[in-house]
C-alpha cells in the first residue's frame, strides 16, 4: 500500500501526543496516512500489551489512517542496528511513503531519542539498491527513501524548524490521545492504579498549552512544531502563512 505519509513512533501513543494534529489535517486533505509502531510498549508502568492494543486501534479509527501496524521491537532494548534497520527499512519499502514523521532526536525517554536516529538510518539506507529486503510474500522490494523526515517535538522542548496550524482538528487531536485510557488522566478511572509522569491531569494540560504556545508562534490558535534535518522548500509564496499583525 502507497502512502503519502507514515508516521512512526516507538510506543503506541507517541504519534497521537506529538504528530496527530498533522495526520488528522492531511487525511482531511486527501493523503493517505499511515502508523507504524516499533514496540508494543510492553514496559509502561500502567496497562497491558492487550490494553495497549485496543487503546491504539481505537486512536488509529479517530486520525482516520489507512492502516497501523507494530513491528514489536523490545521496549527499552532496542538498538539502532543492523537487525532493527532492516525490520524498519521493510516497513519504508512497503509502504512508500513521501514524507516520514518520527521520533525526536534527544528527550527525556533514552527509547525516544534511540528511535529517532534509528528513523533517519533507516530512512537513508532504504534507498540503497544493494541492501536487500522481501515482502510478506517472499519477493524483493525495491528502494525507497521518503523525500523528507521529520521529527515531532515531545517532552523536551526543542525550538522548531516548522509549525503547523492544527486548530481546525485540535479536538479530534484531543480524542485520539484520550484514546489511551490507561495511560492517561481522561476520567476518574484514570486515578485507579500506580501514578505515572503522564498520568497527572497536568501532563494533558502541558500538551494544550504547547500546542497553543507553538499556535501563538504563527499567529493561530494551535500548532504542531517539527525538526528537520533537511532545509524545507516551497515554490511559491502563496505557501506562507501570513502573520497577524
Amino acid at each position: 500500500m502507497k502512502l503519502d505519509i507514515l508516521a512512526i513512533g516507538v510506543h503506541p501513543d507517541d504519534v497521537e501526543l506529538g504528530c496527530s494534529g498533522t495526520l488528522i489535517n492531511e487525511i482531511k486533505r486527501g493523503k493517505k496516512a499511515g502508523i507504524v509502531d516499533l514496540t508494543q510498549g510492553e514496559l509502561g508502568t500502567r496497562g497491558t500489551i492487550e490494553t495497549r492494543y485496543e487503546e491504539a486501534a481505537k486512536a488509529a479509527m479517530i486520525l482516520g489512517v489507512s492502516v497501523r501496524e507494530n513491528l514489536k521491537m523490545r521496549d527499552g532494548f532496542f538498538r539502532n542496528d543492523e537487525e532493527h534497520q532492516l525490520k524498519l527499512i521493510q516497513a519504508i519499502r512497503k509502504y512508500q511513503p513521501d514524507i516520514v514523521i518520527g521520533n525526536i532526536l534527544h528527550d527525556r525517554h533514552p527509547d525516544h531519542g534511540r528511535a529517532g536516529h534509528l528513523i533517519t538510518t533507516a530512512c537513508y539506507l532504504s534507498g540503497l539498491m544493494k541492501i536487500e529486503t522481501w515482502d510478506e510474500n517472499g519477493k524483493v522490494q525495491q528502494k525507497w527513501r521518503p523525500g523528507y523526515v521529520l521529527h515531532y517535538i515531545q517532552d523536551w522542548y526543542h525550538e522548531p524548524d516548522l509549525i503547523i496550524d492544527i486548530s481546525d482538528v485540535f479536538e479530534q487531536r484531543m480524542e485520539s490521545i484520550k484514546a489511551y485510557g490507561t495511560q492517561f488522566h481522561v476520567s476518574s478511572e484514570s486515578d485507579e492504579g500506580p501514578q505515572t509522569y503522564i498520568s497527572s491531569p497536568d501532563f494533558l494540560e502541558s500538551i494544550i498549552a504547547r500546542a497553543r504556545m507553538l499556535g501563538k508562534r504563527i499567529g493561530v490558535k494551535y500548532g504542531e512544531g517539527f525538526i528537520t534535518e533537511k532545509k524545507i522548500g516551497i515554490r511559491s509564496l502563496d505557501a506562507l502563512i501570513l502573520l497577524e499583525t
